[in-house]
């Protein structure tokens, strides 16, 4: 089905019917939001116990690097499928059997994930089947939301999911004195049926739209089409340096935050204590996260596209270089330069969403997804593994310290993150830059 304009049903509108036409789009974008929510609770479950997790799975930092590598990858794969699917079947059909396959996912890693190699393979699994929230979402929200206002739709929509990566972290914390890291998973990896239901009820209604390809042309054809597309590529390969780096540094914050909390508290701090310090902490900076969605989102309707994207990475990546040789400062201090580090470093997240919108035909941004999912999470599947054997590499060093093992690891994220700018500035400079955010670029 295709969305065609019906010019009689538009004369007989009387005035108040685009007001309540706009309070529907509140209604259904907030309650798309809740769904994202509840998808979203068990992508940081594995990073909040990952110090436990460590012990208990007797893995080292390599090891537990993994396992979160694991998850990104089946991510990357799920977007891959989900983004050609979409193209084929609709945006809101893919979106709804994804929802199925993600929450029984997410509750088999809860209930039967016990040590390294059953945790790489479950949380792995549950990542395949989780990206049926990401990209179909944004594609729903593209159909619904005229590009003056999409935006910031799109940073609402993925600000649901960084709250949801907050509150996960946080109820991680507080259930850790209780019932360990297994209650923890079992509380997380439930959210996910809470999210299919909501999103069966807010999509009752929604059409499920499949954009006409010209005769003969089938979803496969849409990858020259892409690669022919340099504006949409430029942006691709952006949003892998920005993946590279967000990804790894959601994996290892919360074991940064405990590690530096335990070296500051000494013989007084228990291991554990330091952990659920370490944890909440990392929770609280993910509330920054969603800031940085909707305050991205926001800005890049008003500045433009690239200029948004340019100034957030560019703070990201000072951030990155700099964030790991604090170690040793105190924890105010961390948790603040935290805080800034998750802002910055997700709010150039949802203006490339929008871009990509913006440079590529309707027919073909599920495959835009896809090819920019396989790119972006390939690099974000890798990051923390590298980040892992920086970390185990330096400390097995002779006369080495905490503090410049977690510099080396944090500066690595910096380096594949360091193309991010330049390729944006190079998108601007192009003349195709002026259809992002009506010529704002």
């Amino acid at each position: 089905m295709v969305r065609k304009p019906d010019r009689e049903a538009d004369a007989l509108r009387t005035p108040s019917e685009p007001l309540a036409a706009h309070n529907d789009d509140i209604r259904w974008l907030a309650l798309l939001c809740v769904a994202r929510m509840g998808f979203s609770f068990v992508f940081t479950t594995y990073s909040a116990a990952l110090p436990l997790l460590k012990h208990d799975w007797l893995m080292s930092a390599t090891q537990a690097g993994v396992v979160q590598s694991a998850w990104h990858l089946g991510f990357l794969v799920s977007l891959f499928a989900v983004g050609f699917l979409g193209d084929r079947f609709g945006a809101k059909r893919t979106y709804l059997w994804s929802a199925v396959a993600a929450s029984i996912s997410a509750l088999g890693f809860a209930v039967f994930a016990s040590d390294f190699v059953s945790g790489a393979i479950l949380y792995g699994l549950a990542g395949l089947c989780s990206g049926g929230s990401y990209t179909p979402g944004l594609a729903l929200i593209a159909e619904r939301f005229p590009p003056a206002t999409r935006g910031r739709a799109m940073g609402i929509y993925l600000a649901a999911g960084s709250l949801a990566y907050a509150l996960s972290v946080v109820l991680s914390s507080q259930l850790f004195p209780a019932g360990g890291w297994r209650l923890a998973f079992l509380a997380n990896g439930s959210m996910p049926a809470v999210g299919l239901a909501v999103s069966i009820w807010v999509l009752h209604g929604t059409a499920n739209i499949i954009h006409d390809a010209p005769p003969g042309q089938e979803v496969w054809h849409a990858i020259p089409a892409l690669l022919k597309n340099k504006p949409a590529l430029l942006l691709m390969f952006a949003y892998t340096s920005h993946n590279w780096e967000l990804l790894g540094m959601w994996a290892w914050l919360p074991a940064y935050l405990g590690a530096a909390a335990q070296a500051l508290g000494g013989q007084a701090w228990a291991s554990g204590r330091a952990v659920e310090v370490g944890v909440f902490l990392s929770g609280l900076t993910y509330l920054t996260s969603m800031l940085g969605s909707l305050v991205g989102g926001d800005l890049s309707d008003r500045w433009g596209r690239s200029l948004t994207m340019l100034l957030f990475a560019c703070a990201s990546l000072i951030l990155s270089f700099s964030f790991g040789w604090m170690m040793g400062w105190s924890l105010s201090v961390l948790f603040v330069a935290a805080a800034c580090y998750n802002l910055a470093s997700i709010a150039d997240s949802s203006v490339n969403s929008t871009a990509l919108t913006e440079l590529v035909e309707p027919r073909y941004i599920g495959a835009a997804y896809a090819l920019r999912s396989v790119l972006g999470f390939g690099a974000g599947a890798v990051s923390p593994w590298v980040f892992g054997l920086v970390l185990d590499t330096v400390l097995g060093m002779p006369l080495s310290s905490e503090r410049l093992a977690w510099g080396l690891a944090w500066t690595s994220l910096g380096l594949g993150a360091l193309p991010g700018p330049l390729l944006i500035l190079w998108l601007r400079r192009r003349p195709e830059a002026a259809l992002m955010a009506r010529g704002r670029r």
